[in-house]
């Protein structure tokens, strides 16, 4: 492209001011299509906060690096692709997920590999279709849960305290939530986490669908825990295991969004077998580890 200096005039001059505007390097009546001293002023400016070489002229590293700070998210659908998209739009996303517990590498508005597979991870906890493109449906999610992620962009991937038990104990008389498998090791696992509920405060109103004696109403939490490879309706969150640090996080986003009456979202465990143990203590382990992150992601 032609470097754009100052005293030049012209649409090029007006977009170069108009993204200058936008990052607020400009005042919106500084739009004026001739490249002033204001303009020149701006340039410098946003040349230093961006660490490229001093300078007033728009050269085409610089027109590249203000077209990339100037994507907002949304604007544009983002997939993996050589060469790979960058630009703020990026960052944001990747922000975003980071804020709601997905890892997806450095925070460096590229969208590579690490940034897709987080991608694809958030679309499966949140029931969309894990295709690993940031488009209309993803990107409306994002905003819906901006207010979980706005303002978190400079946290890494942020771990959630755990309760514990005891100290969940209000949490778990003032849910009602049903725990539910369909192979015998996940019966297990939702019988268990009844159990632990119950013997931490006789009031709980987190049981398995096996001691419920009721069929359960429009008000009550469905929680299908699930192995890899497991069939679950169509749509519903399925949140995964890997990554425990960050477990609560998503399953509390995952439960912000489900759209089913009642509720739903499935848990999917790594296996039957933790650190090689046998099949109870497995199932005991996963029990206390999903029924913390529960009491977590309600509190």
């Amino acid at each position: 492209m032609k470097t754009i200096r100052k005293n030049d005039q012209g649409l090029a001059v007006e977009d170069v001011q108009q993204r200058l505007a936008m990052l607020g390097y400009l005042q919106r009546d500084q739009v004026t299509s001739i490249f002033d001293e204001d303009t020149a002023g701006a340039v410098r400016a946003f040349c230093a906060a961006s660490g490229l070489a001093k300078g007033a002229d728009v050269t085409e590293k610089v027109w590249s690096a203000l077209v990339d700070a100037s994507f907002c998210l949304g604007d544009r659908t983002l997939y993996l692709r050589m060469p790979y998209f960058h630009g703020n739009d990026v960052l944001e996303a990747q922000q975003a997920l980071a804020a709601l517990g997905f890892a997806c590498g450095p925070l460096d508005g590229i969208f590579g590999a690490h940034t897709e597979s987080a991608l694809r991870k958030f679309q499966l906890n949140l029931g969309l279709p894990s295709d690993g493109i940031a488009g209309a449906f993803t990107y409306a999610t994002l905003h819906h849960l901006r207010h979980s992620w706005k303002g978190k962009e400079k946290t890494a991937i942020p771990g959630v305290a755990t309760l514990g038990f005891a100290r969940a104990a209000d949490v778990l008389e003032q849910h009602t939530l049903c725990l539910f498998g369909t192979s015998e090791f996940t019966r297990s696992v939702a019988s268990r986490m009844s159990n632990l509920a119950l013997a931490t405060n006789p009031a709980s109103k987190i049981l398995s669908a096996e001691s419920l004696l009721v069929a359960p109403d429009k008000d009550m939490l469905l929680v299908h825990i699930v192995l890899p490879g497991d069939e679950v309706r169509e749509a519903v969150p399925r949140v995964g295991f890997e990554e425990e640090a960050t477990l609560a996080l998503r399953l509390s986003t995952a439960i912000k969004v489900t759209a089913f009456d009642p509720p739903r979202v499935a848990l999917e465990l790594p296996g039957t077998v933790w650190m090689d143990a046998g099949a109870g203590r497995s199932a005991q382990h996963f029990a206390i580890a999903l029924l913390d992150a529960l009491c977590a992601a309600l509190s």
